[in-house]
């Protein structure tokens, strides 16, 4: 399955294993994850939970690597996105790709984690010394996004 949304941990290099397994074209693989970090807008963070609307949320991911297929030379995209309550240097998310070569490959893969973050349907919830609060877009994100138009 290219796209899993789960309360569980993954494991890198088993994901990784798999995701390459009987592919011998397979020259490059790029991969990102995303971890829960101590810190946010000044504030420190001690704990995030993810929330997501099921069915709505595999569909858009399953598009986003869609579109990525479209635009790139690529074999293989895997999505996988945890929710629920989450701890500091916790994995939240991993995008990884495969395809003969690096440079559509690490393209491929900054694409589908910039789409994710800006129109997936995940609402992210941080503990903070202030209290609880439910995290907004950032600006920054959206500005990566453009330069896929």
């Amino acid at each position: 399955m290219p796209v899993r949304v789960q309360t569980e941990d993954f494991d890198l290099s088993a994901e990784i294993k798999q995701l390459r397994q009987g592919d011998a074209r397979v020259g490059a693989v790029a991969a990102f994850i995303g971890t829960v970090r101590d810190q946010n807008e000044g504030a420190e963070v001690s704990k995030m939970t993810l929330e997501h609307y099921p069915g709505m949320t595999e569909k858009s991911l399953e598009e986003i690597i869609d579109q990525a297929k479209a635009r790139w030379d690529i074999y293989d995209v895997l999505i996988i996105h945890r929710i629920g309550p989450l701890d500091i240097e916790d994995q939240i998310v991993l995008v990884a790709v495969t395809s003969a070569h690096r440079g559509e490959a690490f393209a491929s893969c900054e694409f589908v984690m910039d789409y994710l973050k800006t129109l997936a349907p995940f609402w992210k919830k941080e503990d903070t010394e202030n209290g609880a609060k439910w995290v907004d877009a950032r600006l920054s994100d959206d500005e990566a996004l453009k330069k896929w138009d």
